[in-house]
């Protein structure tokens, strides 16, 4: 097995932001916030917003009124792609393994440089993305990947840091609550504090035996992490699905069936794109809608043979929105999930088999919208929803950015 080295951790600093000043570069300096797919919500601010009191996930007309001078501009995925790409492309070039864990984020190998050290390298790697996609990122480097990505949280903003003494990386733990570790956080921390268990360095000099009774294998794994023992390696290259999603919020919540149905057809269009892409069929579905009371509704179902087929997934579909569905209630967001993926592999054709329907009109749909736009033909069902389609911001989503291995 090959030895790893030190591990990196590159964090965009307010990417979003960040990408919206590299093409528009009168907004340096300003308070600015980008907002989400219906214009509701700010999904990332400067840190100069920051400063006035907005927040992640805040209504747009909160944030007004704690930022009125505030510039607010739609998200542009496409946009955040084509420079989280050339970062992933710089970070290649410095590292001999590197892992696309999110748009904005990665863990890489630290490749000491043949004059300096691993500081000196941590630094290289922050300066090489400023010049090159004139995108800020703080960088950390350490033992393992938990502490890694600490370190890159402890020196934002535009921060360069290397940590592989362990009594600095004792310091650091008991700095940083137990709930800066990626994967503590509500359930798990109850259940670590009546061990008294409130910092990183708790957690580490805990008994191993414990943490594993109450946090799985997974919490014990983050338990040798902290201690410097690396045992979450690089993924150089993303595993296979196992859930593969599609859904978000409405923006305006609604009650009419028609509009559910709409929001329903339009998540499996996208879905069955990357059951497609990835060539796996679903062997079981499922429907999340929620309310905005607070409520929330689920539908499940097993289909008989997996699919990636449009209209055998709707069709088992529709029972499971009817269980999801509340009458009269505000729905506000909606989730489909395929499960049970299994791989797409070649049959050999009956006597009697061929091209259906179906399928003749699946091939006309998808290269019409090759040639024209994602959503050039789409399902007449989506029709309570031009507005939606009439706004290019929601042509492209997060989850549509493929490779990373955050989700």
């Amino acid at each position: 097995m090959r030895r790893q080295g030190p591990v990196g951790h590159v964090d965009a600093d307010a990417f979003y932001v960040a990408a919206e000043r590299v093409r528009y570069a009168h907004l340096a300096g300003m308070p600015v916030g980008v907002l989400g797919n219906q214009g509701a919500c700010v999904i990332a601010k400067s840190y100069e917003m920051k400063a006035t009191g907005v927040g992640t996930g805040m209504p747009i007309w909160d944030a007004m009124k704690l930022c009125p001078e505030g510039i607010y501009v739609k998200r542009d995925f496409r946009w955040y792609e084509v420079l989280s790409r050339l970062m992933l492309e710089t970070m290649r070039e410095l590292s001999p393994r590197v892992e696309y864990y999110s748009i904005d984020e990665f863990f890489f190998e630290a490749a000491k440089p043949p004059a300096g050290d691993y500081q000196d390298y941590a630094v290289l790697v922050r300066d090489r993305l400023m010049d090159r996609i004139r995108v800020p990122v703080t960088v950390g480097i350490a033992r393992t990947r938990t502490l890694a990505k600490l370190i890159s949280d402890t020196a934002k903003p535009f921060g360069a840091l290397a940590i592989l003494d362990k009594a600095a990386e004792e310091s650091l733990l008991a700095a940083r609550p137990v709930t800066d570790v990626t994967g503590i956080a509500g359930r798990r921390e109850k259940r670590l504090l009546p061990w008294g268990i409130r910092t990183c360095l708790d957690l580490a000099k805990s008994d191993r035996r414990l943490i594993r009774g109450l946090l799985t294998a997974s919490g014990e794994a983050l338990w040798w992490e902290l201690n410097g023992d690396p045992v979450i390696p690089i993924n150089a290259e993303r595993t296979p699905h196992k859930v593969i999603s599609r859904g978000g919020s409405f923006g305006d919540p609604t009650d009419k069936p028609d509009v559910l149905w709409a929001w329903l057809v339009r998540n499996l269009e996208r879905m069955v794109e990357e059951l497609l892409y990835h060539r796996v069929l679903a062997g079981r579905v499922a429907v999340w809608v929620g309310y905005r009371d607070g409520h929330a509704g689920e539908g499940r179902a097993t289909l008989e043979v997996p699919t990636d087929r449009f209209d055998v997934l709707l069709d088992t579909f529709r029972p499971c929105l009817r269980r999801a569905w509340v009458p009269r209630a505000l729905a506000s967001r909606m989730h489909l999930f395929a499960e049970d993926l299994r791989p797409h592999t070649p049959r050999q054709l009956g006597l009697f088999d061929g091209l259906d329907a179906e399928d003749a009109a699946t091939a006309v749909k998808q290269a019409v919208n090759d040639r024209h736009g994602r959503f050039a033909l789409r399902s007449v069902a989506t029709l309570p929803l031009g507005q939606v389609y009439a706004d290019r911001a929601n042509g492209y989503d997060i989850c549509d950015v493929r490779g990373k291995t955050c989700f």
